[in-house]
């Protein structure tokens, strides 16, 4: 049985930082001792950073993504292409592709993928909205970029045949999705048979 090594308050803190991801037990303490040890630098400013965050942010309701205004920054940015769609599983996907900077698309985030074994279905992610987007008749393109997973892979062959659908009412979308196999800068002898595989299927000419 575990010993309490500090207050209860401490240990409600320890607790917290342990759900975090890539915080196990051990980091968690030692964050939770930095924030203590700095109080005024970080504890505090963190604590009205949380509280802020927790009163004025909140999901998209076009695109799924998180932010402190509704619709979201992304959403109200003139500059991007409205013909263009970017399906993606998470926030974060989203997010790490915007570091990218690779196109200035809007964005559509599922909230997950369909996974029969855990209960998920299509009524339980966000497809019913992105159907209706394209819908509107504004967009050309929908590229998925959802993960190389069995499930990534199901939930695009679905929703590849829900806009496929459309046609019947005129309305033509062009589906894509994300390249799969060589990465940048990557060494062909630590790649595994699945990537090189799917970069040969995927191969371009020079």
């Amino acid at each position: 049985m575990s010993k309490s090594i500090a207050g209860p308050e401490i240990e409600r803190l320890i607790q917290l930082l342990g759900k975090l991801p890539g915080l196990g037990p051990r980091s968690a303490r030692r964050a939770a001792l930095t924030l203590v040890k700095r109080k005024e630098a970080l504890l505090a400013p963190l604590a009205r950073a949380c509280t802020e965050v927790n009163e004025k942010v909140g999901v998209c309701t076009v695109c799924g993504n998180v932010d402190t205004v509704d619709p979201c920054s992304i959403c109200r940015d003139p500059r991007r292409d409205d013909s263009t769609i970017v399906v993606v599983e998470d926030v974060s996907d989203l997010w790490a592709l915007e570091r990218a900077g690779a196109m200035a698309a809007r964005y559509h985030v599922l909230g997950g993928v369909m996974s029969p074994l855990d209960g998920i279905g299509p009524d339980d992610l966000n497809i019913r909205s992105l159907i209706e987007r394209c819908r509107s008749g504004r967009v050309g393109e929908v590229i998925l970029a959802v993960n190389a997973t069995v499930e990534g892979q199901t939930t695009a062959h679905y929703i590849t045949g829900e806009i496929a659908g459309l046609k019947a009412d005129g309305i033509d979308v062009t589906v894509t999705r994300l390249a799969h196999g060589v990465p940048v800068g990557g060494e062909l002898d630590y790649l595994d048979d699945g990537t090189l595989a799917a970069a040969l299927k995927a191969r371009t000419r020079f």
